[in-house]
């Protein structure tokens, strides 16, 4: 088989899985800015719910740019079909089926020192030609994995808001993740990711060793937005608060559940989401 035919080929086989006609696909792609919406949300503080800023007082903020119709269609079955099946570690939570912002912090709990870190712009700094790379990396041919990035990109990078993104970021950080894997395994330290927010924690002191931990992720050319140690005390992980014996959910989380269960009302969220989290605790009651 010559080449020309087996990108053709190649083309045929991206569209099948799709199920989408070849003339379709190849319409989308050449229009795809009538495919995504876009704008711009300021980045708030989770405890505060106050804008997060920069050191020079600039509004920290992030671009979303959902897609929509047929490209849509197409990213959702890329996902299904291509990205999800593949075996990613038990480390990685965020975009991960049966795992949520909980299941990542559960490892953590008892563990009596913590540090967190997060990436900074992690999706706008996914490039198109990483995403591209990462595709021809996992085995799939230079003609497929361009119609895999054509279709899950947007202006030359990875955009915020698309049923593809993270299962993309989560393959981009891989090798970055098999290395801190194997480090923390190494320090006997417990290392969780949900998709930007790193987390490790151990029974022992180990600040001596994050300068190494931060210059495996800055070596692997991510970069770093915040970063915050906490020993002892009340941590914080991916939302959830996390104590020796058990897990639980912040103040807030569990007002808005009392007023639900106090006002009765028919759909309860907040109850739910309480409830989820507790019944991780051996020893915890779950709500009713």
């Amino acid at each position: 088989m010559n080449s020309s035919q087996f990108k053709i080929n190649e083309f045929k086989k991206f569209c099948s899985i799709v199920s989408f006609k070849p003339t379709e696909v190849e319409n989308i792609s050449n229009n795809l800015e009538n495919y995504y919406k876009e704008w711009i949300e300021k980045k708030l503080d989770k405890k505060t719910g106050k804008p997060k800023h920069y050191l020079d007082g600039t509004e920290k903020v992030r671009v979303i740019r959902p897609s929509q119709k047929e490209l849509k269609l197409i990213q959702l079955r890329i996902k299904n079909k291509i990205l999800a099946p593949i075996q990613l570690p038990s480390s990685i939570h965020g975009g991960v089926k049966g795992c949520s912002n909980i299941t990542n912090a559960k490892p953590h709990q008892g563990k009596k020192y913590v540090f967190t870190t997060d990436l900074q712009d992690f999706y706008p700094n996914i490039s198109s030609k990483r995403i591209y790379e990462t595709f021809c990396n996992f085995h799939f041919s230079s003609h497929f994995s361009h119609w895999m990035t054509k279709l899950t990109t947007w202006k030359s990078e990875l955009p915020q808001g698309t049923p593809t993104s993270t299962h993309i970021a989560n393959l981009v950080f891989l090798d970055t993740d098999l290395l801190l894997i194997d480090f923390c395994n190494k320090n006997n330290i417990t290392y969780t990711r949900y998709v930007d927010d790193l987390t490790f924690s151990s029974q022992q002191d180990f600040q001596y060793l994050l300068s190494d931990i931060l210059k495996i992720i800055i070596d692997n050319n991510f970069k770093l937005s915040h970063r915050k140690t906490k020993y002892k005390g009340l941590q914080t992980i991916t939302g959830i608060n996390v104590f020796l014996n058990k897990i639980d959910a912040p103040n807030n989380i569990i007002e808005k559940s009392n007023e639900e269960i106090l006002e009765n009302k028919d759909r309860k969220p907040y109850s739910n989401y309480l409830n989820n989290i507790r019944k991780t605790n051996v020893r915890g009651k779950a709500i009713s």
